[in-house]
């Protein structure tokens, strides 16, 4: 009989970390996301292991017990390591754990934690100096023990390249989808995100999700329409002003009620739309001239666009076009023909 058996996966290998009273939620996460069989995505996937960092059987969230399939010695040839979570925040990461993503990281690994996994990473001291988030209610904890990092607590997810953090469990998600987009491109993120039934790319932090005002129906319906008109006209005029009128509110009620639904301001959710929108132009258009990327996005002009891109990704367009859009060794078989 003929071998049916799937091609060896040869993409970056990726170890997700098991512990002792495991999160299962952001395990789930990482699973879904580099673990899940892709057969779709052609022989240059990612490989995923599961690396214990003690001896099993050990214990997760939701009564259930397991056992990894490899330990701590995965991490020694890992591309991508991801921390899931962790089992409280006043539970001591263990040292022989920190010296194995040290020795990761100083070989060119990257690391990225999901929700509370971000005080594990915190323990090791790559994060200081550098930006990172965790979840809302724990963001102040992280800023207290560990003072030389720039905590986010508005972030979904904080990129510094190598080390990467995502807020609150779905967050997880989000930062998982654009770690998709950087290896094979926004195309194999986007088929990922449908499989798993979500938006490719959230947008507005966490703020969004703190204690705020439930705007009237009638109210949220307006604002609904006029953020669908936001992220599809980001060469219109999208001044507040004319927002407002379109909403058909003062321009006080609309800015008052646009930040209770969003959690940011109009200004900085236009701004943060023409962003996305001038990404998906460079990903996507590599013959596009800054320029037309610049009047195309409604900034107006190359300054104006770099002025933003560093202020919220400390990147400026051509870095992020060289980043995100230069041709990958790894991208998946059947999307390495982009639009």
């Amino acid at each position: 009989m003929p071998n049916t058996a799937p091609p060896a996966l040869t993409g970056p290998a990726v170890a997700a970390l098991a512990y002792d009273g495991l999160c299962t939620f952001e395990f789930g996460v990482a699973y879904e996301v580099f673990g899940l069989p892709r057969p779709e995505m052609g022989p240059g996937w990612y490989r995923y292991r599961t690396a214990a960092i003690e001896p099993g059987p050990l214990r997760a969230a939701g009564g259930l017990r397991f056992e990894a399939d490899a330990g701590l010695e995965a991490l020694a040839s890992a591309d991508l390591i991801i921390i899931p979570g962790w089992r409280g925040l006043d539970a001591p990461v263990p040292p022989d754990l920190i010296e194995a993503l040290r020795q990761a990281h100083q070989r060119g690994c990257r690391i990225a934690t999901l929700c509370s996994g971000a005080f594990v990473l915190a323990a090791t001291g790559l994060l200081d100096g550098k930006r990172a988030t965790t979840h809302w209610r724990y963001a102040e904890a992280l800023t207290a023990r560990f003072p030389r990092i720039a905590v986010e607590a508005d972030r979904l997810y904080s990129d510094n390249g190598d080390l990467l953090t995502a807020a609150g469990s779905a967050a997880g998600i989000d930062l998982c989808l654009s770690i998709v987009r950087r290896d094979f491109g926004v195309e194999a993120a986007n088929i990922v995100a449908r499989r798993l039934v979500v938006p490719p790319h959230r947008d507005g932090g966490q703020a969004q999700f703190i204690l705020h005002p439930v705007p009237r129906p009638h109210e949220g319906e307006r604002l609904g329409a006029i953020i669908d008109w936001i992220e599809t006209n980001p060469g219109e005029d999208l001044s507040i002003e004319a927002l407002a009128r379109r909403a058909g509110m003062s321009l006080r009620s609309f800015q008052r009620r646009f930040a209770q639904t969003t959690g940011i301001s109009a200004g900085v959710h236009v701004v943060r739309a023409r962003l996305r929108h001038a990404q998906g132009l460079m990903e996507a258009r590599r013959d596009l001239k800054l320029e037309d990327v610049a009047a195309l996005s409604g900034f107006g002009s190359v300054d104006t666009m770099r002025h933003h891109f560093m202020k919220e990704h400390q990147l400026s367009p051509a870095a992020w076009r060289a980043r995100f859009s230069s041709p990958r060794p790894n991208r998946v078989s059947g999307l390495e023909k982009r639009p």
